[in-house]
């Protein structure tokens, strides 16, 4: 049934980032290729979404207004705009407002922003030192690139998930009852003990199914990528099923896949971490 999965597949892939692939591969590292290029943007985005997310959620408890009214505005505009309309904004502003490569940008010293994607400096195992890049007369040469698809993607769904986490972190803050911090307080602990010995653990505790829920979120929603032709795994699922007419079996896959990550990945944020243990039931 799955036999299909050893024949050639027949196609290239534009972007296959860990993996070193050719057309005359195996379908089955195809597929693997277009897993990879799932994780290698849905990772980040989650590491960045949870930090942007908690920022925005904590200065929208910020005693100063006017951390409030930007935390606010970004929530409530970011969270009112469907994730396609952000994803093709963030595609198209890359695309047709950077400079061509030939004038890109210095964002940094060794990073380098254009049409092209954004090229950072990278470790070279062949020749055991860092390859930084630097502009040339045609080009940025040197590093590696991530691809304006890979970063449309990924700050679509960094965006977009942390203003959901903002109001899970806030809302995790507020359900921390005043007089258990108060207790504390009076039993000699400091503010800093307060804080992570009882606060953060109780906030965590309330937190933490939304915000796996949002993690499995975000790793589902990179399944968007095949509206910018950035190769994810149900990119590559499309077009392996349209190579091979093999349209069940490769559904199949994709839906197993996704199933796969999602459990593991529920598996083991579920897990209460070290400094969350002892608060609370």
């Amino acid at each position: 049934m799955l036999e299909f999965l050893w024949q050639p597949a027949g196609f290239d892939i534009g972007e296959t980032g860990w993996w070193t692939y050719d057309s005359q591969q195996p379908l089955w590292q195809a597929f693997g290729v277009g897993l990879g290029n799932t994780l290698r943007v849905a990772v980040p985005a989650v590491a960045f979404a949870l930090v942007l997310g908690a920022s925005l959620g904590l200065a929208k408890l910020s005693p100063l207004p006017w951390w409030r009214r930007l935390a606010g505005a970004y929530i409530h505009s970011v969270r009112n705009v469907p994730l396609m309309v952000q994803l093709m904004l963030w595609y198209f502003a890359l695309v047709d407002l950077l400079p061509d490569p030939t004038a890109a940008w210095s964002v940094l010293p060794g990073v380098w922003l254009s049409k092209g994607g954004l090229q950072i400096p990278w470790w070279d195992a062949a020749s055991g030192q860092w390859s930084v890049p630097a502009q040339d007369t045609f080009n940025v040469q040197g590093g590696a690139a991530l691809t304006p698809e890979f970063l449309a993607l990924w700050l679509a769904l960094t965006v977009y998930t942390s203003a959901f986490v903002a109001e899970i972190v806030r809302a995790g803050v507020l359900s921390v009852p005043r007089s258990l911090l108060e207790a504390a307080e009076t039993l000699g602990a400091t503010p800093a003990q307060v804080r992570w010995r009882v606060l953060w653990p109780q906030a965590w505790q309330a937190s933490a199914p939304a915000l796996v829920n949002q993690v499995l979120n975000l790793i589902k929603n990179s399944s968007l990528a095949v509206a910018i032709g950035y190769p994810d795994l149900v990119s590559v699922g499309n077009t392996a099923l349209n190579q091979t007419g093999r349209v069940i079996e490769c559904i199949a896959i994709m839906m197993l896949v996704y199933l796969l990550m999602s459990l593991t990945v529920s598996a083991v944020l579920n897990r209460r971490p070290a400094w969350a243990r002892g608060a609370g039931p």
